[in-house]
């Protein structure tokens, strides 16, 4: 009887293949490099930009963190702007999620949400049209899209998606590149993310 952890031929061939790993490691720290990259990108562009902020947040706060197990796929991501405490939440995330795609997140949670959620519908026709969509998910960790999980940011969608955020307790906004977008293998993620903050900037703007 076969052991339920012996390996197939296939897994056997998998992990013997030192090139794959090697070749991993490669494209994992030019992955950093464009993460590295976007920050000072973002940086730049919000150089006198006047934002709503949470208490206590610091400009120049940030993170790079990589991990493995994103629903068992490895994964990379820039936290900047970033400020997370127990109230508030209010931070731009670049996420390169091997095995699916680019997102570029804004998550708001906290003491302005409802500023926010105003901004979004006063302001809707500024923000529909870039290819941002909005999470359904209950949780701001949920990285995947489409049917049950976003809905496009349209200028046909105002109503839905107003009754949509006004019951929700925060906000999330996504744009969602494919990994084999010409852009993100020219090493263009940086101009991706500023793309995507100029977008969102009107909710974020007083």
């Amino acid at each position: 009887m076969t052991s339920p952890t012996a390996f197939t031929d296939e897994e056997t061939a998998l992990v013997a293949d030192a090139h794959f790993f090697r070749k991993k490691a490669a494209i994992t720290a030019k992955v950093r490099g464009q993460l590295e990259a976007t920050h000072q990108a973002l940086k730049a562009e919000l150089v006198g930009v006047p934002l709503v902020i949470p208490p206590g947040f610091d400009p120049h706060a940030y993170q790079l963190v990589k991990g493995e197990h994103l629903e068992d796929f490895p994964y990379q991501y820039l936290d900047f702007p970033k400020h997370f405490d127990r109230a508030n939440t209010f931070t731009v995330r670049t996420l390169f999620w091997w095995g699916h795609h680019v997102v570029c997140a804004l998550l708001l949670r906290g003491d302005e949400i409802r500023r926010f959620k105003r901004h979004f519908v006063d302001r809707f026709h500024r923000l529909a049209g870039n290819g941002l969509e909005l999470s359904l998910a209950p949780t701001l960790w949920e990285w995947n899209r489409g049917e049950g999980y976003t809905l496009p940011i349209t200028h046909d969608r105002k109503a839905r998606l107003a009754a949509v955020l006004a019951e929700r307790s925060f906000l999330k906004i996504i744009r969602c590149v494919p990994l084999t977008d010409p852009r993100i293998q020219a090493g263009q993620l940086p101009q991706l993310g500023c793309e995507t903050l100029r977008a969102i900037l009107p909710l974020l703007t007083p």
